[in-house]
């Protein structure tokens, strides 16, 4: 089924940060409440067509910062060659790379992240670093970049004057569509977040993707904000579907998908 259009109405709320009086969150609820799941290896297409096992790992993964970098190359040295399947290459070679922007980025190699192993390895194909963490009963959002496990929910921080002198930071939690790529993400061959193909979760994204959002916005934020995802739910008044849900919902009891947490991705 295709995609939906990328402008749509959708619902928010906003609350003061628990944890920050000086944090206010602007939560995406038609996004947070959508059924949406990861595809990978059971009907995602990849990003480019002629990639279709790539997923979203095509391009590699550009760092947050310094300490996302860190973080990751803490996990790096334990991959063996049993999880890795490029793991001499990014040994002699390094796993990082320079943009041409600057920007620094996990390496491509043979037309992929490094360390997405490809369909045929014997440790499983997807993200070396993802299937490791599981496999030590860890979870991936510890081992990945950031952009990895977060996506594809997107963060953006802005600065906030009100009409009195007073200032906020606000933080928006909310859909990483196609946008979220830049002027490139039009150009995307396929993309899950809004295509119907990959809402077929048996949860919304505010349960599948807790354990991200908690890192994401804090544990008291995020308690909030699953009430507020809860009680949109429940209201009869709920009108502003992910559009995506509302054209897959007859199949979605016979079609749950909802293992976000476990999926295998870069």
């Amino acid at each position: 089924m295709p995609e939906v259009p990328l402008d749509f109405p959708r619902a928010w709320v906003e609350f003061d940060d628990p944890a920050d009086p000086d944090q206010r969150l602007r939560c995406d609820l038609t996004w947070l409440c959508s059924y949406w799941a990861c595809i990978f290896g059971s009907g995602c297409r990849g990003i480019y067509a002629d990639r279709p096992d790539d997923g979203c790992c095509t391009l590699g993964a550009h760092f947050s910062d310094a300490d996302d970098e860190a973080r990751v190359a803490r996990f790096v040295p334990r991959l063996t060659a049993a999880d890795w399947q490029f793991r001499d290459v990014g040994r002699a070679d390094g796993w990082t790379e320079v943009d041409a922007d600057g920007e620094r980025k996990t390496a491509v190699h043979e037309g992929a992240c490094i360390f997405l192993n490809r369909p045929g390895f014997a440790g499983g194909p997807g993200c070396a670093l993802h299937a490791w963490a599981l496999r030590k009963d860890r979870h991936p959002l510890r081992t990945k970049p950031d952009v990895c496990w977060q996506l594809p929910v997107r963060r953006l921080y802005r600065d906030v004057s009100r009409s009195d002198g007073s200032t906020y930071t606000e933080v928006t939690i909310t859909e990483y569509d196609r946008r979220g790529w830049g002027e490139g993400g039009h150009d995307l061959d396929w993309y899950c977040s809004g295509n119907t193909d990959a809402h077929h979760s048996a949860e919304p994204v505010y349960v599948s993707y807790a354990a991200e959002l908690k890192e994401m916005i804090g544990p008291a934020a995020y308690d909030l904000l699953a009430r507020h995802c809860s009680d949109f739910i429940a209201s009869r008044r709920r009108l502003v579907v992910h559009p995506a849900d509302g054209a897959g919902k007859q199949s979605r009891a016979g079609r749950a998908t909802g293992r976000p947490n476990r999926r295998i991705v870069g």
